[in-house]
C-alpha cells in the first residue's frame, strides 16, 4: 500500500514511471497465468498504447510540458478503498491530537514528530481531500486555546507591570505556536485555503480570534492600560527607568502584530500624558509659583525625558506625538505668561533656543515674537535706555550691547530647524522694536549716535585691525537706521567732524573720508558736504605754504597756521565778540589778512579764535614744558608774564578789546580747565572746583608732568550746554524751512488738497530727513496761509488751494 501511495503522490521532478518498470504486460496465449492489470494513461486507450508505454520507459516521446494525470482503476471501493479511508481517519485523528497538544500551554507530550505532522497533513489534504474537516477542527482548537488563555489572564492575581509581563509571555507563546502550526500545516494553507478565497489563512484565523477574544473585552484591556499607566507614572515620578520596561517594549511589538497598538496603547498613553502634565503644570505655576526660567528648564527636561522614553519603547510616529502632547499640556494657558517672563529672566541664547523650540512645537511662535518685540521696545531695554537721562553718555554703548545680544539671539536661538535660516518675523520685530523705542525720546538717540561716532573717530583703531575698527563704526551706523531724526545725526556729525579736522583730533583722514563716502552712498547724499571741508583744508595748506615763502625766515608768522573756511560749508556761526589778542599776535593776523585780500579780492575774512590752538613754553621748577592749549588758554596764561597773581575780574577786564570780550561763561570754563582740572598749571584761592568772581589765580611753578609736551584738556572739543542748545535751535529752524518748502512744492504741483492729504504728502516728502509731528505740520500750514502762499476754500475750510 505504501508503494501505491508513493506512486500516486510523486513530485513533479520524480522519475516514478521510469523507476517502476513493471508498467505494461501483454497477454501471452501460451502462459497459464492470468494477465495482470495494467495502469494506462488516458491517451493510451488505442492499440498502440503498449508500444508508447514501452517507448516512455525508454525515454522516447515523453511529454514534458506539464503534469501527467493518472487514473488507477479498481481502488475506489472494496477492500482497498476501505483500507485507505481507515488510514486517512487515523491521520486526521493524529493531526487533531497534535494540534490540541500544540495549542495547550505547558503541554509537551506530542505523540509524533514535526515531520510526521507535516506528512500527515499532506496525506489528509492532498490525498484524502479532507482539508475542510481539518480546517474546521483547527478552528475549533484555536477557539478553545484562546478562551483558555483569556481565562488564565483574567484569573491571575498579578497587577500592574507584572501582569503586563504575564500578558507579554502569553502573546509570545501564542504567536510562536501559531507560527509553528503554519509551518506544520503548510499543505492546509497552500492546497486547501488558497483554493477557497473566503477562508482566512491559519495566521489570520488564529490572530483574528485572539484579537476578538483578548482585545475586545473590557477586563483585559483595562488591566493593560492600568499597567501602562502604573509604569509610566512611576518612571515620571521617580525619574528612573523601571526594571520591567522591557515588558513594555515587548508589549508594543505584540500590539502592533495584532493591529491594536493605536487603539489600546497609543491613544491611552497620549491621554494619560496630557492629564499628567496638565496637573504638573498647574502645580508648578499656580501653587508653587515657579518663575519662568525654572519652569522653562523643567519643561525642557520633561520633554526630553518623554522623548527618550517614547523612543526606547514606542513606534517612531508615537515619539513625536508624545513629545508634542507633553509640551502642549505643560504650556496650555501658559504661553502669554511664559513669553512675557522668559525674556526678563533668560539672558543666554541656549535658554532662549530651548524656549523657541518649545514654543515652535505648540504653534506659539507668534506669541513669542510679539512678546520679544514688546520686550525689546519697552521691557527694560531700548525704551528704558533711551529715556534714562542720567546715562546719556552711555546710551549708545548700552544700545550696542543690547543690539549685539539681540542679533546673537536671532542667529543662534530664533532659527528655523528646517531651513537653518533666521526667523524673519523675529528679525522684522527687532527692527520695529528699535524704531519705536527710539521714538520714546525725540532727537536724543540720533545726537548720541553722532557723538559716539565722534569718539570713535578721535580715538582711532589703536591696537585693533582695520576690519575690527570698521565693524565698530558699522555697528554704530546700524543704530542710525532706526532713528527718524536723520537731520539731527547729520547736524551733530557735521559739527563734530569740523572740530576734529580743525583741531587735528581725527585719528585718520583715510577713515574720515571712508566714513563720509559710506554715509553719502548708503544713508544720506547730503553728507557730501564733508568733501568740501577737506577741499577747504587742502586749499588753506597751499595758501599757507605760499605765505611762508613770502615772509622772512625769522618772522614770528612762520609759526602761524591759518585755515580759511567757507561759511556755507562749515557749521559755525559768525561771532560778534571774541578775545583781545596780544598786540604781536594781532599784528601777524593783520599781515596775513592783507596778503589774503591781495590774492583774493572781494573775499571777506572773519576771524574765529574759539577753535584756535597755541603752543606755550612754560618754565616750571622741575624744568621747561611745552603746553599745547587753546588760543583762549594762551591769552590767559600770557597775562601771568606780567603779574604773579590776578583776580577773576581783572582777567575779564584784561581780555577786552574795544567792545569785544570773552563771554563770561567761556572765561569761567577756560580758567576751570587751567586751575581746577588734573593738570593745574594755575592755582586759585580759595581752592574749589568752580570759578567765582572773587577768586584769585597765580602761576603754579611746582607743576610737574613726566612728558616734555603737555596737552591741557581743552574745552574746545567738548560741547557746552549753550552750544548744544544753539545746535538744537538750528535744527528746529531748518525743519521749519524744510516743511515750508515741502508744503509749497506739493501744493504747487497738486494745486489743491485736503488737510489730511496735504499732511500725508508732507510727511512722505520729508521723512528721509525727519518725521514731523502732526501739530507742527498744522502750524506750518497755518503760517503759509497767513503769508498767502495758500488759502482755504470758501465753502470747505478743510481744503487748501495754492496761491500762484
Amino acid at each position: 500500500m505504501t508503494d501505491v501511495i508513493s506512486l500516486l503522490t510523486f513530485p513533479d521532478t520524480s522519475k516514478a514511471f521510469t523507476a517502476y518498470r513493471s508498467t505494461v504486460v501483454d497477454v501471452d496465449d501460451r502462459s497459464a497465468s492470468h494477465p495482470r492489470k495494467t495502469p494506462r494513461l488516458d491517451a493510451d486507450s488505442d492499440s498502440g498504447s503498449a508500444s508508447r508505454s514501452r517507448d516512455g520507459v525508454k525515454g522516447k516521446n515523453v511529454n514534458r510540458a506539464g503534469p501527467v494525470r493518472i487514473q488507477v482503476h479498481g481502488f475506489t471501493g472494496g477492500a482497498v478503498g476501505s483500507a485507505l479511508n481507515k488510514v486517512y481517519d487515523n491521520l486526521l485523528v493524529r493531526l487533531s491530537r497534535s494540534i490540541r497538544t500544540l495549542l495547550e500551554k505547558g503541554s509537551v507530550d506530542l505523540s509524533t514528530t514535526y515531520e510526521g505532522v507535516y506528512t500527515a497533513c499532506r496525506g489528509v489534504v492532498c490525498i484524502a481531500g479532507r482539508g475542510e474537516g481539518l480546517y474546521a477542527m483547527l478552528k475549533a482548537e484555536i477557539h478553545k486555546c484562546v478562551n483558555r488563555l483569556a481565562e488564565e489572564l483574567e484569573k491571575t492575581n498579578k497587577e500592574g507591570v507584572e501582569w503586563i509581563g504575564q500578558f507579554v509571555e502569553t502573546c509570545a507563546w501564542f504567536e510562536g505556536q501559531v507560527a509553528l502550526l503554519e509551518s506544520l500545516l503548510t499543505y492546509l494553507d497552500r492546497a486547501y485555503v488558497l483554493k477557497n478565497p473566503s477562508l482566512p489563512s491559519i495566521n489570520d484565523l488564529a490572530f483574528t480570534r485572539f484579537r476578538e477574544r483578548i482585545f475586545s473585552g473590557y477586563f483585559i484591556v483595562d488591566k493593560l492600560q492600568k499597567g501602562i499607566s502604573t509604569w509610566v507614572t512611576w518612571e515620571r515620578n521617580e525619574g528612573q527607568v523601571h526594571i520591567h520596561r522591557p515588558f513594555l517594549k515587548a508589549l508594543v511589538s505584540h500590539l502592533v502584530t495584532h493591529h491594536v497598538y493605536d487603539a489600546i496603547f497609543e491613544r491611552h498613553f497620549v491621554e494619560q500624558t496630557l492629564e499628567y502634565f496638565s496637573k504638573e503644570s498647574y502645580q508648578m505655576v499656580e501653587v508653587e509659583k515657579a518663575n519662568a526660567k525654572v519652569f522653562l528648564a523643567h519643561c525642557s527636561q520633561r520633554t526630553n525625558e518623554e522623548q527618550g522614553r517614547a523612543r526606547d519603547v514606542m513606534l517612531d510616529g508615537t515619539v513625536i506625538l508624545v513629545k508634542d502632547t507633553a509640551i502642549r499640556a505643560l504650556f496650555e494657558g501658559r504661553l502669554e505668561w511664559m513669553a512675557k517672563e522668559v525674556f526678563m529672566e533668560c539672558k543666554g541664547t541656549t535658554e532662549l533656543k530651548k524656549t523657541y523650540t518649545l514654543f515652535s512645537s505648540v504653534d506659539g511662535l507668534p506669541v513669542l515674537c510679539r512678546e520679544f518685540k514688546a520686550y525689546v521696545q519697552a521691557g527694560k531695554t531700548v525704551q528704558d535706555i533711551v529715556k534714562d537721562t542720567s546715562k546719556d553718555d552711555e546710551m549708545v554703548n548700552r544700545l550696542l550691547e543690547f543690539k549685539s545680544f539681540a542679533d546673537t539671539t536671532l542667529k543662534e536661538a530664533f532659527v528655523n530647524p528646517s531651513t537653518k535660516q533666521n526667523n524673519q518675523d523675529f528679525s522684522y520685530g527687532l527692527i520695529d522694536a528699535f524704531t519705536k523705542g527710539f521714538k520714546a525720546r525725540r532727537n536724543k538717540p540720533a545726537e548720541q549716535i553722532a557723538k559716539h561716532v565722534d569718539r570713535l573717530m578721535r580715538h582711532g583703531q589703536r591696537s585693533m585691525s582695520d576690519a575690527a575698527f570698521e565693524a565698530l563704526l558699522d555697528a554704530a551706523l546700524a543704530l542710525y537706521r532706526f532713528t527718524d531724526d536723520k537731520d539731527v545725526f547729520r547736524t551733530f556729525y557735521h559739527r563734530a567732524l569740523a572740530k576734529r579736522l580743525l583741531l587735528e583730533r581725527s585719528a585718520s583722514d583715510d577713515f574720515e573720508k571712508a566714513m563720509l563716502k559710506k554715509l553719502k552712498e548708503k544713508y544720506d547724499p547730503e553728507f557730501g558736504m564733508g568733501d568740501h571741508m577737506f577741499n577747504d583744508l587742502a586749499l588753506s595748506r597751499d595758501i599757507m605754504r605760499e605765505y611762508y615763502a613770502r615772509i622772512r625766515d625769522d618772522s614770528s608768522a612762520q609759526k602761524l597756521s591759518v585755515m580759511v573756511l567757507q561759511r556755507s560749508v562749515w557749521p559755525f556761526l559768525a561771532r560778534t565778540k571774541d578775545v583781545d589778542l596780544p598786540s604781536w599776535m594781532q599784528a601777524d593776523l593783520n599781515n596775513y589778512t592783507t596778503f589774503y585780500k591781495i590774492k583774493h579780492q572781494g573775499h571777506k575774512l572773519d576771524w574765529d579764535h574759539s577753535l584756535g590752538t597755541a603752543t606755550v613754553k612754560a618754565r616750571f621748577t622741575a624744568g621747561p614744558k611745552d603746553l599745547t592749549v587753546s588760543l583762549y588758554h594762551a591769552v590767559v596764561l600770557l597775562l601771568f608774564n606780567e603779574e604773579k597773581e590776578i583776580g577773576y575780574r581783572q582777567i575779564l577786564e584784561e581780555t577786552r578789546m574795544g567792545n569785544f570780550k570773552i563771554d563770561d561763561g567761556e572765561l569761567r570754563r577756560t580758567l576751570q580747565s587751567l586751575a581746577c582740572a588734573n593738570k593745574k598749571v594755575l592755582k586759585k584761592r580759595p581752592v574749589g572746583k568752580d570759578v567765582n568772581d572773587n577768586d584769585v589765580f597765580y602761576f603754579n611753578a611746582e607743576f610737574t608732568d613726566p612728558r616734555a609736551k603737555v596737552h591741557i584738556n581743552s574745552i574746545q572739543a567738548k560741547e557746552t550746554v549753550e552750544e548744544n542748545q544753539r545746535t538744537q535751535s538750528h535744527i528746529e529752524g531748518d525743519r521749519k524751512h524744510y516743511l515750508d518748502a515741502a508744503i509749497v512744492r506739493i501744493m504747487k504741483a497738486k494745486k489743491e488738497l485736503s488737510h489730511e492729504q496735504l499732511k500725508n504728502e508732507t510727511i512722505d516728502a520729508v521723512k528721509s530727513h525727519f518725521v514731523p509731528e502732526v501739530s507742527v505740520i498744522k502750524l506750518r500750514i497755518d503760517g503759509l496761509v497767513e503769508q498767502e502762499y495758500l488759502r482755504r476754500d470758501a465753502e470747505d475750510r478743510n481744503l487748501y488751494i495754492y496761491v500762484a
